[in-house]
C-alpha cells in the first residue's frame, strides 16, 4: 500500500511522515470538537480541539483546557489513542496492522519503518517493530497496574483504572497529560509530589519511553554487558544518567531556599530529580512551574532543548545531537580533527547533521518567540520564550500562559509543535527536498570563523 502511494505521488519519508500525522491530528481535534467529547456536551472551538489534538499526537502537554474538568471519558479515551499513535509513531502502528492482517511488508515498507524508529540498519526492523509493541505493552501495562492500585485506594476501582492507564501511557509516551483535575485544575501531579511511588513509577516510565527504541533492544539483546552495546546505546545511557544527576543537584541548588524550603529530606530529594527529569519532554511537574526560581526555569528550559533521546517517544534536539555538539568543542580545543568517544570515532558528516538540527531549531524557536512577542506584547519575553521552548522540544510544561494565548499565538504554537515532534530537520527536508543534486563543486576558498 504505501509502496504504490510512493510510487505515485513520489513521497519521501518525511513527507509520508508530516502528511500522516497532520492526518490524525485533524481526525482528532474533529473528535475532539464533537459535543461527546465534552463534560458540558457543548461544541468545544476548533482551534481549541486542533491545539489539544496536536499537542497529544506530538505528546507535548500543553493545554488550553483542564484535561479532567473539561472534556468527557469520550474526549479523554481520544486523547489517550493519540496520544499512544503518537508516542509510537504511525509507521509503527501501521506495522502492527500489517502483521496482525498477514500482509507482506515490502523493502520500502522496512525502509520507513527504519527511518521511523531511526535505526541503523534495516535488518531486522520488522522484528525491532515487533518487539518495541511487545515492550511497549508490557511496560505501560506494569505502569498501570501500580499506578492503578495507588489511584483506586483514593477514585474507587473503575476510576483508578482508568487514571492507572491514563497516566502509565501519558508518562510513557511523555505527553504530559493529566487528570489530576479533579482535585485541582491545572495541578498535574502536585498532590503527589512527596508520593514515592507516584514519583518512581512517573519518572521510570519517562526515562524508559525517553531513551529510545534502539536502546531497549540493545539492553534485550546484550543485559547488563555494557561494553558489547552500540555506540549510540552508550551514549544515550551515559548522557542520560550524566543529566538526570546534575540537573538534580542543580536543582536542589537552585531551590532549596525557594519551594524546597520547607519540604522534608524524602519530598526534597523526589523533587529534584522529578524536576531534572520531567523538563526532558515529560511536561509532567510536582512543584509549581511558574513559582520556581529564575535560574531554574533558565535550567528547564535547557533541558528542554536538550530533550530524550533519537528514536524515542521524547522531543528536543536529542542526547547525542547534544553531546556530538560537546565532543566538537573537546576537539577543537584539543587540535584534533576527530570526533571520539569510548574508543570509538564518529562519522565526518555527523557533524554537520548536529549542527543543522541545532541551528533549525533555534531557529524555529525565536520566529516563535518574535511573533508572539509581536502579537501578545502584554506576555512577558520569558514566559513567551518558555511557552516556545516547551512547545516546540514537545515538552508541556507551561508557567501559566497557555490559556492567556489568543487563537493566532495558539495557531503558532501548533505549527512548533508539530515541528518539535516531526522533526525540525526533517520538516524542512519535506517541504524544501532538492532532486537536482550539483555534481560540480565551487571553488574553494577560506574564511576567518571567531
Amino acid at each position: 500500500m504505501q509502496s504504490k502511494i510512493k510510487s505515485r505521488f513520489n513521497l519521501t519519508y518525511a513527507k509520508l511522515s508530516a502528511i500522516g500525522f497532520i492526518i490524525i491530528i485533524i481526525i482528532g481535534a474533529i473528535l475532539l470538537s464533537l459535543p461527546i467529547s465534552s463534560k458540558s456536551g457543548e461544541v468545544t472551538p476548533f482551534i481549541n480541539a486542533l491545539f489539544t489534538a496536536t499537542s497529544a499526537t506530538t505528546v507535548t502537554g500543553l493545554v488550553v483546557y483542564d484535561t479532567y474538568s473539561h472534556f468527557s471519558p469520550f474526549g479523554q479515551s481520544v486523547i489517550l489513542v493519540l496520544i499512544q499513535i503518537g508516542g509510537l509513531g504511525f509507521m509503527i502502528i501501521a506495522t502492527m496492522f500489517l502483521l496482525v492482517l498477514r500482509k507482506k511488508i515490502g523493502i520500502r515498507e522496512r525502509s520507513f519503518l527504519k527511518e521511523s524508529v531511526n535505526t541503523i540498519h534495516i535488518g531486522g526492523v520488522v522484528r525491532l517493530a515487533k518487539h518495541i509493541l511487545v515492550g511497549t505493552i508490557l511496560l505501560e501495562g506494569i505502569g498501570t497496574i501500580i499506578l492503578s492500585i495507588k489511584f483506586s485506594s483514593e477514585m474507587g476501582v473503575k476510576a483508578g483504572i482508568f487514571n492507572g492507564v491514563f497516566h502509565s501511557v501519558s508518562a510513557f509516551n511523555n505527553a504530559g497529560f493529566d487528570l489530576m483535575g479533579r482535585y485541582e485544575a491545572y495541578s498535574s501531579l502536585t498532590k503527589y509530589s512527596s508520593d514515592t511511588v507516584v514519583n518512581i513509577t512517573i519518572m521510570t516510565l519517562i526515562v524508559i519511553g525517553g531513551i529510545g527504541f534502539v536502546v531497549w533492544e540493545d539492553i534485550y539483546k546484550n543485559k547488563h554487558r555494557f561494553q558489547k552495546y552500540q555506540l549510540h546505546s552508550k551514549i544515550v545511557l551515559f548522557t542520560t544518567a550524566l543529566l538526570i544527576i546534575c540537573s538534580a543537584i542543580a536543582f536542589y541548588v537552585l531551590e532549596r531556599n525557594n519551594l524546597l524550603a520547607d519540604t522534608g529530606v524524602k519530598e526534597t530529594i523526589l523533587s529534584s530529580f522529578f524536576q531534572a527529569i520531567t523538563p526532558r519532554t515529560a511536561g509532567f511537574n510536582t512543584m509549581d512551574t511558574a513559582s520556581l526560581s529564575e535560574g531554574s526555569k533558565l535550567l528547564t528550559m535547557i533541558l528542554m532543548i536538550i530533550g530524550g533521546s533519537s528514536g524515542s517517544t521524547a522531543g528536543g534536539i536529542k542526547t547525542t545531537t547534544f553531546i556530538i555538539t560537546i565532543l566538537s568543542v573537546i576537539s577543537l580545543v584539543r587540535h584534533s580533527n576527530d570526533l571520539n568517544i569510548f574508543g570509538r570515532r564518529l562519522e565526518d558528516n555527523i557533524l554537520k547533521r548536529a549542527y543543522s538540527i541545532i541551528t533549525i531549531y533555534i531557529t524555529g524557536a525565536f520566529i516563535g518567540m518574535l511573533f508572539i512577542s509581536l502579537i501578545q506584547p502584554e506576555l512577558a519575553l520569558s514566559d513567551i520564550a518558555f511557552e516556545v521552548l516547551s512547545a516546540t522540544g514537545t515538552v508541556g510544561m507551561s508557567t501559566g500562559i497557555t490559556r492567556q494565548l489568543n487563537v493566532l499565538s495558539r495557531f503558532i504554537v501548533i505549527i512548533l509543535m508539530f515541528c518539535g515532534r516531526i522533526g525540525s530537520l526533517a520538516v524542512v527536508m519535506a517541504v524544501a527536498e532538492n532532486k537536482n543534486n550539483v555534481i560540480v563543486k565551487n571553488p574553494l576558498e577560506k574564511i576567518v570563523i571567531g
